[in-house]
C-alpha cells in the first residue's frame, strides 16, 4: 500500500507500492485534462523507466492533447493515446482509433509484479509484449488476470471520479465508442 512519509516536500516524496520503494518529484506526477474533468496519474519510473520516459516525451510534445478515448469497456478499463489515429484535431479516424500509435518505435515489456488494481494505468500493447508504443489504459476495477502480461506504468492518485465518468463503449463491438471523451492536455506535476 502506499505510504506517505510525513513532513517531507512532495519533490523528495518516497512511496511503497507492493514492496517496490519509488523516489517522488514533480516530474513523477502527470495532470490528465479530459472533457470529464481532470485526473493525476502517478508514475511509476523505478518500475517501467522505458515505458514511462515514453509516455512523459509524448505528453511534454503535446501528442496525446484532443485523443481521444476509443476503448471503454465498462467494469473493466478506458483505452486512450493512440497518437495516430486518436487525435481529434489531426489524423482522427474513429475506425481506425487503436490500431496507431507514435512515430518511435516499440517499447519492450517492463513486467512487474504490481498488480492491476482499480486506477492504476498500464500499456496497451498488440499480440507482441514488446509492442507498447504510446496507447495506454486506466483500469475500472481489479482485473488479477492482466498481471504480469502487460507493462504498468502508474495509477491514478487523483480523479478517479472523472475517470469513471468517460463515456462507456458498446460491448457488443469490444468497447468502441461512438462520440467518445478525449484528453484536452496532459501537464506534468499535480
Amino acid at each position: 500500500m502506499r505510504k506517505m512519509i510525513a513532513g517531507l516536500a512532495a519533490a523528495t516524496l518516497l512511496s511503497t507500492f507492493s514492496g517496490v520503494a519509488m523516489a517522488q518529484d514533480s516530474g513523477d506526477y502527470l495532470t490528465v485534462n479530459t472533457t470529464e474533468g481532470p485526473f493525476v496519474i502517478e508514475l511509476f519510473d523505478d518500475v517501467a523507466p522505458q515505458n514511462v520516459a515514453r509516455v512523459k516525451e509524448l505528453a511534454a510534445d503535446g501528442a496525446y492533447d484532443n485523443v481521444v478515448f476509443h476503448r471503454v469497456i465498462d467494469g473493466f478499463m478506458a483505452q486512450t493515446g493512440d497518437v495516430q489515429f486518436g487525435d481529434e484535431k489531426d489524423g482522427y479516424n474513429l475506425d481506425r482509433a487503436g490500431m496507431g500509435g507514435s512515430d518511435m518505435p516499440d517499447l519492450p515489456a517492463e513486467f512487474s509484479d504490481v498488480p492491476f488494481k482499480r486506477g492504476v494505468v498500464g500499456m496497451a500493447r498488440a499480440q507482441d509484449p514488446n509492442s507498447a508504443n504510446s496507447q495506454f489504459f486506466i483500469m475500472f476495477d481489479d482485473s488479477p488476470f492482466l498481471n504480469g502480461q502487460y507493462t504498468v506504468i502508474g495509477e491514478v492518485v487523483e480523479g478517479m471520479d472523472n475517470v469513471d465518468k468517460i463515456k462507456k463503449g458498446d460491448a457488443a463491438q469490444n468497447g468502441k465508442v461512438s462520440d467518445p471523451d478525449r484528453i484536452l492536455t496532459v501537464t506534468p506535476g499535480k
